[in-house]
């Protein structure tokens, strides 16, 4: 049977045209009874959701609250983050510069994008623009670097060269936020417009996506926007929205199903919409070819259970599912779960929006409808992946008992409170500085403007977290003590390690050297593993080591050829090897590790 249009969608457009025998027929019969039914099983406040079908919109409606504890419904133009779902903008918008012959899909990405650099360096030299959106970089996520943090686009792609790779290039899926924002910032660097620009000009204007945004900042003042939430302690509360602007091009798109829904359009019009076509056919067609393997297990394999495999496009998951190919993504961010999927072969997609962190409700709507327009049996999916998962949110539970369990009583910390205060820094250069100060009977813990809580001791050397953000949490950290019996290093449980900063640097040189001596050391030097460029400089008659994106530190000579850098929050030196009058070598060692540099001829 098919369902009567309720929905009719134009190029700039959408009238609704609702009416009470639509909503009573196939494949929406009982469907918003079941929709409330799954919410309420879900705890999901707040829930919008559009389907298309044959180049038309032919349901839009909003569930539930925009914030809990009032009355404001949601409605189809209730504005909500779609979180990753926005990766696939990224990688159609790259499509777009493949067309006009700006770029190509193998482009090396370090040429696109000067001084971008990864740490193994054939990585760095074989990684293509496709590699960037397939998730195949050979890196895990590395979401400290943006997640919380001040850290400017362009600071977060340098500071990725100091990511250790996780497993072989191109060896295996694994899920990656940096390498979108590489991606973004190729588009920007090759269009001369930032990505939110690009975005908002050849994606958003031509589709007629008019409340459409890329930063949360453009939501201020708009009336009609869910409010974040999160289930904390069993209870679902209401969360701030998170800023992530500095790694827009992986997740911060903000838009409603309407505008959601001339998305889907153009994708299920293979890149036309409206009779204009934004996207080639080949373009539509690489976004949706395999480029990466996902292993079948897992998180996986409870959540599309039915699925015999599924692997990543550029942007996309594709699947299958009764016989047909399916596309889509999902989007999570603090306090928001989004779903964009489709059936190309069927011209059938749909756009799922809820205000609630992490449920998996909309992959439940997904198959529901998809099996209703299949002509496949009822389904109770909803309860079925709720029952499904209840093993890893059980575990995810049962953490802190075992934590309770295993936690030694009657112990107490090395050293007073005091001498675990200071300031602890990532030696790998990646994550930055970690601040850690007394108060009393506690430690008080900030890492970037996100991560600030409340330490207890917990046990022996360890202490437990209580971030001030709810979302976040609660955390373990462990102090370690040096050779010295003093405090060295801390560690972060699931996060970073870092190691303590010396309260001050000896500025002193051991040995004068004349301006001539000194001069001979200055040029420009670099490595390959890992990626390493720094400059040797004289700057008031001293000689500095600059590195990219950091101040000028200075070096105070211990021998004619061998120097301690000064200012830099750790131990280092820096020896340079001469032969015939000439630096052939210059060797960097800092914290016990030693990197070989070459001159730049």
């Amino acid at each position: 049977m098919t369902p009567r249009r309720i929905a009719q969608c134009s190029a700039g457009a959408v009238a609704l045209i609702a009416t009470t025998a639509a909503r009573a027929q196939a494949p929406f019969r009982d469907f918003d009874r079941y929709v409330a039914s799954a919410m309420q099983q879900w705890k999901v406040p707040g829930l919008a959701l559009a389907v298309v079908r044959n180049d038309s919109v032919v349901f839009a409606r909003g569930y539930g609250v925009r914030t809990l504890g009032t009355t404001d419904r949601v409605d189809e133009r209730t504005l909500f983050a779609i979180g990753s779902a926005s990766k696939a903008f990224t990688a159609a918008a790259l499509g777009m510069l493949v067309d006009q012959g700006r770029l190509a899909w193998d482009d090396r990405a370090g040429d696109r994008l000067p001084g971008f650099r990864l740490y193994d360096a054939y990585a760095s030299q074989e990684l293509r623009l496709r590699d960037l959106l397939s998730h195949r970089s050979g890196l895990e996520r590395g979401d400290l670097l943006w997640y919380g943090s001040s850290l400017s686009r362009d600071e977060i792609v340098r500071r990725v060269r100091f990511l250790e790779p996780s497993w072989s290039f191109r060896s295996r899926f694994g899920y990656q936020n940096l390498m979108y924002l590489a991606a973004g910032q190729v588009i920007a660097r090759t269009s001369g417009m930032s990505w939110d620009d690009f975005i908002a000009q050849r994606i958003f204007r031509p589709l007629g996506m008019t409340s459409s945004n890329t930063s949360v900042r453009a939501l201020a003042g708009q009336p009609n926007v869910a409010t974040p939430h999160a289930e904390i302690d069993d209870t679902v509360r209401t969360v701030p929205w998170r800023d992530i602007d500095n790694i827009a091009p992986a997740g911060s798109i903000n838009s409603h199903v309407l505008d959601m829904a001339q998305w889907v359009r153009l994708h299920l019009g293979d890149g036309q919409f409206a009779g204009q076509r934004l996207l080639s056919s080949a373009v539509v067609r690489a976004m949706q070819a395999p480029h990466s393997i996902v292993p079948t297990e897992g998180v996986y394999a409870r959540l599309f259970p039915e699925s015999n495999f599924t692997v990543y496009g550029l942007g996309w998951f594709l699947q299958d599912h009764r016989g047909r190919r399916i596309m889509h993504h999902g989007g999570n961010i603090d306090g928001m779960s989004a779903l964009v999927a489709m059936i190309p072969s069927e011209h059938l997609g749909l756009v799922v929006l809820t205000n609630l962190n992490g449920t998996q409700l909309p992959i439940a709507l997904m198959y529901r409808i998809f099996d209703a327009h299949l002509g496949a049996p009822a389904k109770d999916w909803s309860t079925d992946l709720r029952t499904a998962l209840e093993p890893l949110l059980r575990e995810g539970r049962e953490q802190e008992q075992r934590a309770e369990r295993e936690r030694v009583t009657g112990t107490r910390p090395s050293h007073p409170l005091a001498d675990y205060a200071g300031r602890y820094v990532d030696p790998d250069s990646l994550y930055g500085e970690l601040q850690v100060s007394s108060d009393g009977d506690r430690l008080q813990v900030r890492y970037g403007p996100a991560f600030v809580g409340d330490a207890e001791h917990w046990h022996y050397e360890t202490f437990r977290i209580r971030w001030r953000e709810p979302i976040l949490g609660r955390g373990f950290m462990t102090f370690s003590l040096g050779h010295d019996g003093k405090v060295a290093e801390v560690s972060l449980r699931d996060l970073a390690d870092f190691r303590r900063r010396p309260e001050s640097a000896d500025t002193t040189n051991v040995v004068t050297l004349s301006e001539a001596d000194l001069r001979r050391f200055v040029g420009r030097y670099s490595a390959e593993a890992p990626p390493i460029d720094l400059a040797i400089e004289m700057l008031d008659g001293r000689l500095r080591v600059v590195l990219p994106g950091q101040p000028a530190y200075g070096l105070a000579a211990l021998t004619p050829t061998r120097f301690r850098v000064t200012g830099i929050p750790f131990e280092a030196s820096v020896e340079f090897f001469v032969e015939g009058g000439r630096v052939v070598r210059a060797a960097i060692t800092q914290q016990g590790r030693t990197f070989e540099l070459r001159p730049a001829r």
